[in-house]
């Protein structure tokens, strides 16, 4: 007769509970089966039926177990005492729910239990140093009473616990016990089981933990610390959750992993894994392994999962994953430039920086009436359209679609206070946003424009107050992105130095002097509609300090002769 006899929880998927209760016996187990007391008769029936005929299976009288509450004690003390009582020759007791499937043979499992023959695998750790505790309540599940269950009395619970914490009630833990926690799947001796059941203090320490917080994770985690020769602060049984504290589920495309695992048991795996139950129901000895129960070796890949799950790839957003604002794993998935006035102030801009740096230039990709892609595109990488309509709906997903669909490839975009500003606050928080500004070289078209002068002058307070509202976002101590800004006047005044900086910063490895300069807009006569502009009521202060005398085109073309002397 065997060594290990099994305690079984079930309260779902009863058809794979009785495979796996149907194949221990079969291999010689006494198996003692619970199922929970909200399961309809008729499936009780069906699934005691399944069974009959099973001399080493028990059933036990069966509790309602509802998550977080004494029930599941109770239930698996009602069905350990009969493991103990009708089989005297099991030494170790192994519990498990309905939804574990053993990885590995029966006769494994027992040679590495009779070499381990007093030692209790129990996962139990003091509330201190316990990381994996979600839900707030660590410390709090012993010394608060928790009368009502979380999930379906979720408001009584919450207003229970506010309502002790806020009268400062307390409750002592018994004296001499100090609480552990860890997973409720173990595998203990029959000596340490038996001395828990015979303590004389049984009936206080039951009533104390009635009112714990998820006794089943406490319960023996802590009396064995009390009766137990060994310890072995471990699970046999393979159990993996995620961030959430929710427990992963096992599928067929898993076989691999679990295999590599080692472990004897898995929790929990999908009652439709067919594939999962075909392999690994069987005693087969050429899948022996005699190794040590690892799970270490797939920790890895569930952090990964973990982390993907959470954090995702940088700059990608899928239906399984949106992520909230601060939440993200990187806005964008690639650097980027943003180029604010210069296309204003210089001719043929979009060209020039195209030559120079060997990509493509897009225009004013959030302009009002359609999106200005590179050569002219109606439709660009991963059909992106140019409709403006459709870019509105969601412009922080095209910006983010666009980096990610031409990743390996610099994208540089126009951007000023005539565009769409709804992505001004994406651009400042996006740590690969690369954002120059020409502060007021949105003028230089006005200033070249035929139209009326009153009607110049209001589009020229339109737009500085559009970009002075801009500016006060890119200088928000909230900006993540790298921002340079120079006024026209500064600029215009040494323009080669500051493209010089940005070419360096885009294309470091392709780093070379540059020899000229886009070629600039005539400014002469540009000072003097600034000074219009003063006297029709307008203050143009965003342009910085622009000279009267001599001409900014003069000043501008000797600055541009100084520079490129500097380079020869």
């Amino acid at each position: 007769m065997s060594r290990v006899g099994f305690v079984m929880l079930c309260h779902t998927a009863l058809d794979r509970a009785a495979q796996v209760a149907r194949h221990w016996a079969e291999s010689g187990c006494p198996v003692v089966v619970h199922v929970d007391r909200r399961v309809p008769r008729a499936d009780h029936a069906a699934f005691v039926a399944a069974l009959e005929g099973l001399p080493q299976v028990r059933h036990a009288p069966r509790h309602r177990c509802e998550w977080g509450t004494w029930g599941i004690v109770a239930a698996t003390l009602a069905a350990t005492r009969i493991l103990l009582a009708e089989f005297p020759a099991v030494r170790h007791a192994y519990l498990a729910s309905g939804s574990c499937l053993p990885l590995r043979p029966v006769q494994e499992l027992q040679a590495y239990l009779d070499g381990k023959p007093d030692t209790d695998f129990i996962e139990s750790v003091t509330t201190a140093d316990v990381a994996w505790t979600v839900g707030g309540l660590d410390s709090e599940r012993f010394t608060l009473r928790f009368p009502f269950a979380w999930k379906r009395r979720r408001w009584l619970f919450d207003l229970s616990v506010a309502l002790q914490r806020r009268l400062g009630l307390r409750r002592a833990v018994p004296k001499g016990l100090v609480p552990h926690l860890g997973s409720q799947w173990w595998c203990l001796t029959r000596r340490t089981l038996e001395s828990i059941l015979a303590d004389p203090r049984l009936p206080e320490y039951d009533r104390y933990f009635r009112q714990v917080w998820i006794p089943d994770e406490s319960y023996f985690q802590t009396l064995v610390r009390l009766h137990a020769r060994r310890i072995e602060s471990r699970s046999l049984t393979l159990s993996k959750f995620d961030f959430q504290g929710k427990p992963h589920i096992f599928y067929d495309d898993h076989l691999q992993l679990l295999r590599r695992s080692d472990c004897f048991m898995a929790r929990k795996i999908w009652p439709k894994a067919n594939k999962l139950y075909a392999s690994f129901l069987s005693n087969d000895p050429q899948v022996t392994k005699n190794a040590e129960p690892n799970p270490g070796k797939i920790d890895k890949l569930f952090s990964k999962a973990v982390e993907r799950r959470t954090r995702g790839r940088p700059g990608l957003r899928m239906q399984s994953r949106f992520p909230n604002q601060g939440w993200e794993n990187g806005m964008t998935c690639a650097p980027y430039s943003v180029f604010e006035g210069f296309a204003d102030l210089f001719e043929g801009f979009a060209i020039w920086l195209e030559k120079t740096l060997g990509g493509r230039v897009h225009g004013h990709l959030f302009a009002p009436d359609r999106v200005e892609f590179a050569g002219g595109e109606r439709i660009y990488n991963g059909a992106l359209s140019d409709s403006a309509a459709i870019r509105d709906y969601d412009p922080e997903g095209f910006l983010i679609s666009l980096i990610w669909n031409t990743r390996g490839e610099r994208q540089c975009f126009q951007f000023g206070p005539a565009d769409r500003q709804d992505i001004a606050w994406f651009l400042a928080r996006d740590s690969n946003a690369q954002i120059s500004v020409v502060t007021g070289a949105w003028a230089v078209p006005l200033f070249r424009s035929t139209r009326d002068f009153a009607e110049v002058r209001a589009a020229a307070a339109r737009l500085q107050a559009v970009e002075a509202r801009h500016l006060e976002i890119l200088r928000s101590p909230h900006t993540r992105a790298r921002v340079r800004i120079w006024s026209l006047a500064e600029f215009v005044e040494a323009p080669m130095e500051p493209l010089q900086i940005l070419m360096d910063e885009i294309a470091p490895r392709n780093a070379r002097r540059l020899t000229a300069a886009p070629r600039m807009a005539d400014l002469t006569g540009f000072a003097a509609f600034l000074q219009r502009l003063r006297d029709e009521g307008m203050n143009p202060w965003l342009m910085g300090d622009f000279p009267h005398d001599p001409d900014p085109a003069v000043l501008a073309g000797a600055a541009r002769h100084r520079s490129a002397a500097a380079l020869r």
